[in-house]
């Protein structure tokens, strides 16, 4: 009979693929994580696990299990809430998935806020792609998650979080940087930083473009990078010029190191959404901070923005 410690680990080490990880975030050695693993595969007669290297994957074994598992753990935890409750308290583990730039900037502001009405909350922000957070949120590895992308699957349900807009950053020393404009056919010529083409940011960007018949092989593409914050950097530094989230050129537009250019008829704007699957019933914690963004997910957004735009001043 598997042990609800040994469950645990498994989940641990099926969220974060690899058994070091695992061990840091349980504060267990790793050899420890093995060995509940091992003995979950004994007691189940199957292996849960294929081993890579320092990384792992499911099995078949191992994804059958995971739904079960989740179900099992949360339902445990359930029932450490509800006790709290009866004594007038919420606390637990909360695990949210993000994988977008505003996400990265909203959320903190929502998790202090949360977490002066419930201080026994530990909450954890996992940062991944947009298909990570929809996979997870399926297969019940994620209770919540933020995302800009929607597909449409009746297990999960969508509460508008925040609109993002993508501006074109310049260096400050850019020609473009005193004029302030440029016509989206000037695009072409210029070297440009881009984000992987399934990030949402880039995904924005090429709708833009193909509504002035444009695409994005057209670009002079100089450098790609996984993160915004990065890009913004590489601005600064005059490497090329990039289409990112505001939010995330507040910093450089505040000190002058970058300048946002206007591109008139590519004025760009994303959703992102918070999201949970219907089919995972929620630990009274996870349905608290579910409620919680639904009721000031407007305000923290309208705090996140005032914020940015008087820093670019």
């Amino acid at each position: 009979m598997p042990q609800l410690s040994e469950l645990k680990v498994f989940l641990a080490a099926a969220e974060e693929l690899s058994f070091s990880r695992a061990a840091e975030r349980l504060h267990l050695s790793q050899s420890a994580i093995s060995q509940n693993i091992q003995a979950l595969e004994r007691d189940f007669g199957v292996e849960l696990f294929t081993r890579q290297g320092r990384s792992v994957r499911l099995t078949e074994a191992g994804q059958a299990l995971l739904p079960l598992a989740v179900e099992v753990v949360n339902s445990v935890n359930r029932i450490g809430e509800f006790m709290h409750d009866l004594d007038g308290q919420v606390a637990g583990d909360l695990i949210t998935g993000c994988s977008t730039t505003s996400g990265k900037y909203l959320l903190p502001g929502l998790v202090a806020a949360f977490r002066r009405d419930y201080p026994l909350v530990r909450i954890r922000i996992k940062v991944m792609s947009r298909d990570e957070v929809i996979t997870r949120l399926l297969d019940g590895r994620l209770s919540l998650g933020v995302t800009s992308l929607k597909i449409e699957q009746h297990d999960l349900e969508y509460v508008p979080f925040f609109e993002d807009r993508v501006i074109l950053i310049v260096p400050a020393d850019h020609p473009w940087a005193a004029y302030g404009r440029a016509l989206p056919a000037d695009l072409v010529d210029e070297p440009m930083i881009v984000r992987e083409d399934k990030a949402g940011t880039s995904q924005v960007l090429a709708e833009g473009l193909a509504r002035h018949n444009m695409t994005t092989d057209m670009l002079n593409v100089v450098m790609e990078i996984g993160n915004a914050e990065a890009i913004e950097m590489a601005v600064e530094e005059g490497i090329g010029i990039a289409f990112i989230s505001e939010l995330a050129a507040a910093r450089g537009l505040a000190l002058g190191r970058v300048k946002q250019v206007e591109v008139p008829g590519l004025d760009l704007c994303r959703s992102v959404f918070m999201a949970r699957n219907v089919r995972q019933p929620l630990t009274r914690t996870q349905d608290r901070f579910w409620s919680f963004v639904k009721e000031h997910r407007q305000q923290f957004a309208a705090d996140v923005w005032g914020t940015a735009r008087n820093l670019a001043r």
